[in-house]
């Protein structure tokens, strides 16, 4: 039967028209599809390929699914870690003219894995805490920008590798609302969601085996509140001293800027007598280190992995005595002949496995491992064949973990290849 399509998006794709918007999302052909992991979500959610790319569509009420696609495009203007809106498709209606949902589409965020798949019989002791960690970066960085989640939770979020931690992207907006600043209630009822959640969806991975032994599922919910007390008293607490100590704001912002957060303004203030200066962050933004590395050398990376790539930087300009040239020669040479050497020495079919950024902070792991175990100074080459062989070959790819939907993951069973977080 002929439709009335509306495609609502900033740049449609002309093949979004060859998918069978006739049939109810759960009954696409498996041809459509790429099988990738799913998380647990209250609507239909499918990976469709398109144009060789991955989208995420998701059957939704129409109002909800405009209401969410500008929520999630006002995210992406203020850099949010948040999935990428596409679009709306409203109109649908099946074979015999009976009316579908509504359907948002999202990017597939490329290396990202629901909290559902990291969890394997091969899991390392602190992954669930540094998992919580990275929630807490996230809620923070929300709660900044005025963004009330109003479901929190592990469910509803994505996790890429930083380093030797976790970024966490915000995935699922439905509930949420975008103000120009929130009150204390509704940070404070956010985080009790998202305490209450998490405890919950552990609990059921502890129930499915899928949890190592002896975890405290109500201690890990706590474990959430405190680290985004903690981080959120730094970043925005008023600091008082006396005149005599004005290197103090400089102090300040040089903690702030090793959280990996920029300050673009403070709030300074003198007592009547001015014997006392009051310093208070107006304007605080993420990503100092990656954007630092951006400007050096273009590479894109997350927060954690930029810190580590400056740390090799910093040692490679050390190591040839180069200090006192210009930082952005010193960054090209070390781009071109120590990380993009590196990167292009692990063989082709397998770079997909990692994001190029947490292949190389890896082999800088591997190489000293190797290079302790040995007493020498392990060249590079030799550290990148040791890795691909003893390493790299028997992990999953990140880029695209095909055939499991996590939802599904039964009791105890890894995923392909042993995924080790």
């Amino acid at each position: 039967m002929a439709q009335s399509l509306q495609i609502t998006a900033a740049a449609p794709d002309p093949a979004l028209l060859d998918l069978p918007w006739d049939v109810p999302l759960e009954d696409w052909p498996a041809e459509t599809l790429a099988a990738l992991p799913r998380g647990i979500s209250r609507h239909v959610v499918r990976f469709v390929k398109l144009s060789g790319r991955v989208i995420a569509v998701k059957e939704i009420g129409e109002t909800v699914a405009y209401r969410e696609y500008e929520l999630l495009r006002a995210l992406n203007r203020l850099d949010v870690p948040s999935v990428v809106p596409v679009g709306v498709i409203t109109g649908r209606r099946d074979a015999n003219g009976e009316r579908l949902e509504a359907v948002l589409i999202t990017k597939h965020l490329q290396y990202s894995l629901p909290y559902r798949a990291l969890f394997s019989q091969l899991l390392q002791p602190d992954t669930t805490g540094r998992l919580i960690d990275a929630l807490a970066v996230l809620l923070v960085r929300l709660h900044l920008t005025g963004f009330y989640w109003g479901d929190v939770s592990l469910s509803n979020t994505l996790f890429r590798r930083d380093a030797e931690t976790f970024a966490a992207y915000l995935v699922d907006a439905e509930t949420g609302d975008l103000h120009d600043r929130l009150s204390d209630g509704q940070r404070a009822y956010d985080l009790e969601v998202a305490r209450v959640n998490i405890i919950g969806e552990l609990m059921d991975l502890e129930a499915g085996e899928l949890l190592e032994s002896g975890v405290d599922t109500v201690a890990i919910g706590g474990r959430l509140v405190e680290r985004y007390s903690e981080l959120w008293d730094t970043l925005t607490g008023a600091e008082s001293f006396g005149t005599g100590e004005r290197w103090r704001v400089a102090a300040r912002i040089d903690r702030l800027n090793k959280l990996g957060f920029d300050v673009g303004e403070l709030d300074i203030t003198t007592d009547i007598d001015g014997t006392t200066v009051s310093i208070q962050p107006k304007v605080v933004d993420a990503g100092h280190h990656s954007r630092r590395l951006m400007r050096l050398t273009g590479l894109d990376v997350q927060e954690n992995q930029a810190r580590r790539l400056l740390n090799d930087l910093d040692s490679y300009r050390a190591d040839l005595d180069r200090q006192g040239e210009d930082e952005e020669f010193v960054a090209h040479d070390w781009l071109t002949t120590v990380f993009e050497p590196a990167v292009r020495a692990v063989p082709r079919e397998m770079r997909g496995k990692l994001e190029p950024a947490q292949l190389f902070h890896e082999l800088l792991d591997h190489r000293w491992y190797v290079s302790s175990e040995q007493g020498r100074d392990v060249p590079m080459v030799e550290a990148v064949a040791s890795y691909v062989e003893t390493v790299l070959r028997d992990r999953p790819d990140e880029k695209s973990v095909l055939g499991l939907d996590a939802s599904m993951l039964p009791r105890g069973e890894d995923l392909p290849g042993g995924l080790v977080p």
